[in-house]
């Protein structure tokens, strides 16, 4: 059960990583390209980083989480 829950814990935090990392590339490529036109806006560009970064920081740690669980011994009950 404890390798069940590792997986599932190191799947969501790969997920949650992959789809808040994209979408926050997205956005900078997108304000760098404004950027360019108008230099004023060049400091909001570190504002999808603070955003983004919570959400990519939750699934790191869900991924580290799972990582742990499964990488512990199995714990066999031998009588």
């Amino acid at each position: 059960m404890k390798r069940l829950f590792g997986g599932l814990l190191l799947a969501a935090g790969i997920l949650i990583m992959l789809t808040s990392g994209l979408c926050t590339v997205l956005v900078i490529g997108i304000g760098m390209t404004q950027a360019m036109r108008d230099p004023g806006i060049l400091g909001a560009i570190y504002l999808p980083l603070m955003v983004g970064g919570i959400p990519f920081m939750i699934g790191f740690g869900l991924y580290k989480w799972g990582r742990s669980l499964l990488r512990q011994p199995e714990d066999h009950n031998v009588f």
